[in-house]
């Protein structure tokens, strides 16, 4: 095909007089991944690197020694070996060698370098590539490794493309589509140590072919027009992500994922989480040239407040192509070991990190502060009847320092409730409370709680805060009446660990205390008293008045301060207590009546008091 020829040959010229003019300095050997995928390239078209044979010098090569080469792969390995050619002369050259090839034109598009060994002239040339040798970047070595060989141009009638190794029998590993129609060359040798691929008519399709484990390939190509060949190193691809559900339990928790060899421990490709999103993450992407038995983990990363047992984390893996290597799916662990991969694999994993749902109850108060000194506020969260977190607040006036109880790493399902309790000099009814909440993880479908004392199902991966706020009660005076009583004497045992039967004397006790921060307007104190329906109060009462601690400044005189009612309904003043009892102990008397006199003190924070007891006597 002589107008093929022709126009090859001038593609080259036209190449080589392109490098010549722009005479580049040597660059160091490397390999390159094509850019693209292409019309008919494979599904893993991103695990071939292409070996650049920029350096190649045909002088060198043709020598008794040979040229050297040595590469340092995508992972760190370094490869190297010895190229010696003979026959009709090479040039090197970039991808593709000519519009017609199927390699750079249909497949495996922009690839960087100048990957492609071409014939100068028709003929025959043989190219050996021997001693080769992977030397990995850790320590150990590379017992299994695939060397891929390829036809770069379109072999067409008495064309031909032989590959030798002693290493594994060759695969066919993929095609690269004719840039039309639907031609192949034919081929013999797959599992076999020598393939062989045979020109026909046309503009054609390519193969790419590999072999496990060579240190010598040697390639025959036979030109009627010009041929060509390129060469790869196949890697299995792995890449690593991680993504953060619902939210983190603190935002200063980061995550470390990493792949590392199994047998070594040596990290080979690692990410981070980072900042307040919840990812996915830039991954760690590996592109292994050996068959390494390969770890993926999850650590904590630095500055983390919270480690691991905080968190549930959980591995889903897809491979893009058909292999036998095991794909994890939501599995719960932080290390999980693929063993080898299998080249040609195109592995993505994710860790998806998920907090045990987290519970946080914190205190404040409002800017008018404390309504007494040493108020103080003592929070809880409690399961059940059991107490899984809490604090007691320090401070005074408006500022609250211990306000937060430990953040508690909850169950998912379990039932909480969120409450406080007076704690120093505080009382409860002198604040009005309010309870809000907020979860990190602002898609959870929780039903928060809204008032104290509420209660909340937490599920996986809420983080959720919240805050009672007091806020004092304007100036008061709050009267609270207590009631006790204890048995004098009885009618069967005296005064000798007396019981509560018919005709024993009774002690019948009043207290009054003011809880309110403000005094009681003067003589306002009024009491009255329902006795109960078995207790007979009469003149017999000898009612006694007793100070509390502290004291409530009041004054009682027996004769004029206590009063009696028979009314059915109680008396609405003490003026309206005007029944005079008739005997010591007269069944009459339905209501007791007080009314000590003077201004009762406000509170300063334990509040002042007083007892009114008198005598009864049980029907």
């Amino acid at each position: 095909m002589p107008n093929l020829r022709l126009t090859r040959l001038l593609a080259l010229i036209a190449a080589v007089m392109v490098a010549f003019l722009a005479a580049p300095k040597a660059h160091a050997a490397n390999c390159y991944y094509a850019s693209a995928q292409g019309t008919t390239g494979p599904a893993n078209w991103n695990t071939y690197c292409w070996l650049d044979l920029a350096s190649f010098n045909n002088k060198t090569a043709r020598s008794s020694a040979g040229q050297n080469f040595s590469y340092t792969l995508p992972d760190g390995t370094v490869m190297s070996f010895n190229l010696k050619a003979s026959g009709a002369d090479l040039a090197q050259t970039a991808s593709p060698s000519w519009t017609g090839a199927a390699v750079g034109n249909t497949a495996f598009l922009g690839i960087g370098g100048r990957p492609i060994l071409y014939q100068t002239a028709s003929g025959t040339t043989t190219v050996t590539i021997s001693s080769i040798t992977l030397t990995p970047p850790a320590t150990g070595s590379i017992t299994n490794f695939m060397f891929v060989a390829a036809d770069a141009e379109s072999s067409n009638e008495s064309e031909s493309l032989r590959f030798q190794t002693n290493g594994g029998t060759w695969q066919m590993l993929d095609r690269a589509g004719p840039i039309s129609g639907s031609t192949y060359p034919t081929y013999t040798g797959i599992g076999t140590s020598t393939f062989t691929e045979t020109g026909v008519a046309g503009t054609v399709g390519a193969y790419i072919v590999g072999t496990a484990n060579p240190t010598q390939v040697v390639t025959r190509l036979v030109g009627g027009g010009l041929q060509g060949t390129m060469f790869a190193v196949r890697f299995a691809s792995i890449r690593l992500d991680a993504l953060i559900s619902g939210a983190r339990a603190d935002p200063a928790d980061q995550f470390a994922f990493s792949i590392a060899g199994t047998g070594t421990g040596s990290v080979l490709a690692s990410g981070t989480t980072s900042g307040a999103g919840l990812g996915p993450f830039p991954a760690a992407v590996l592109s292994s040239t050996a068959a390494l038995p390969l770890t993926v983990a999850l650590t904590s990363g630095a500055g983390s407040v919270n480690d691991l047992s905080h968190y549930k984390a959980a591995l889903t893996c897809s491979n893009s192509v058909s292999s036998s290597t095991p794909m994890p799916t939501n599995v719960a662990t932080t290390s999980f070991n693929f063993g080898a991969l299998q080249f040609g694999d195109l592995v993505s994993c994710r860790y998806t990190v998920t907090p045990f749902p987290h519970l946080q109850l914190r205190k404040a108060l409002a800017s008018t502060g404390r309504q007494f000194g040493g108020d103080q506020f003592s929070l809880r969260i409690t399961n059940a009847d059991t107490v899984v977190a809490s604090t007691t607040t320090t401070g005074t006036g408006a500022t609250v320092t211990n306000a937060a109880t430990p953040q508690y790493q909850a169950s998912a399902g379990s039932t909480y409730v969120l409450s406080e309790a007076a704690s120093g000099t505080t009382l409860l009814e002198q604040y009005s409370a309010t309870m809000s909440c907020t979860n990190a993880a602002s898609t959870s479908t929780t039903v928060l709680p809204g008032s104290v004392g509420g209660s909340i199902i937490p599920q996986m991966g809420d983080v959720i805060t919240c805050v009672i706020t007091n806020t004092r009660r304007p100036a008061n005076a709050v009267l609270e009446v207590t009631k006790q009583s204890f048995v004098l004497n009885d009618p069967v045992n005296g005064s000798t660990n007396p019981k509560a039967i018919p005709g024993a004397t009774v002690v019948y006790s009043i207290t009054v205390r003011n809880s309110g921060p403000s005094a009681v307007d003067a003589n306002t104190v009024f009491i009255v008293d329902a006795l109960p329906n078995q207790m007979l109060v009469g003149s017999a009462a000898t009612p006694s008045f007793t100070e509390g601690a502290p004291a409530s400044g009041l004054s009682f005189t027996p004769s004029t301060d206590i009063r009696f009612s028979s009314a059915a309904s109680p008396p609405t003043s003490f003026g309206g207590c005007t029944y005079t009892p008739t005997s010591a102990y007269d069944p009459s008397v339905r209501f007791v009546c007080i009314n000590p006199k003077g201004i009762m003190a406000g509170s300063t924070g334990v509040p002042p008091s007083f007892t009114i007891s008198f005598q009864s006597q049980i029907k």
